[in-house]
């Protein structure tokens, strides 16, 4: 076994990004992040990504600022498949919290979806707790092309962050 060192950096997404985002979500999944760079333009949300050293994302979230009063939310949050295990999720949330606090915000809370296990036991191991579930919904595209409604039971879970986390005293 062999073990390599990738040095990675966060900032934000841009719109150039979206071509080599395929991985974090089907076409219509990535509409809808443009959009949200929109609102990111707009000072309402934060949009992510961790990078290699050849500026390629490998991971993507955002921070909502307007959906949970007193409290970034993150969500839309995706790690490529070839590289989930390997920290990535770990670093993007820990950037997304700093992010968080250095708007004075002093909560952080994201939403998984009841069945993902793994996801929930990342949330749990970096200080996240259960405080209801919520049905969600979006829109998703059919393997025959078509768009379909996606229901499912989330969690939402909330951190408190504790001040001067982000190097803001």
């Amino acid at each position: 076994m062999v073990d390599v060192v990738l040095r990675l950096s966060v900032r934000d997404l841009a719109h150039a990004d979206l071509a080599s985002c395929g991985w974090s979500g089907s076409d219509l999944h990535l509409v809808g992040v443009a959009q949200q760079l929109a609102r990111a333009a707009r000072g309402e949300v934060d949009y992510l990504a961790v990078c290699t050293p050849t500026d390629l994302p490998v991971a993507k979230a955002g921070v909502d600022y307007r959906a949970a009063e007193g409290a970034g939310t993150i969500w839309q949050l995706a790690v490529h498949p070839a590289l989930q295990s390997c920290g990535i999720g770990t670093l993007l949330i820990g950037a997304a919290e700093q992010r968080i606090g250095s708007r004075g915000l002093r909560r952080a809370e994201l939403g998984v979806e009841e069945d993902n296990s793994r996801a929930r036991a990342l949330y749990e191991r970096l200080g996240y707790v259960a405080h209801e579930r919520r049905l969600d919904a979006w829109d998703e595209r059919a393997p025959d092309g078509s768009l379909r409604r996606h229901e499912t039971m989330c969690v939402r879970m909330r951190k408190e962050l504790t001040p001067g986390a982000d190097g803001s005293g």
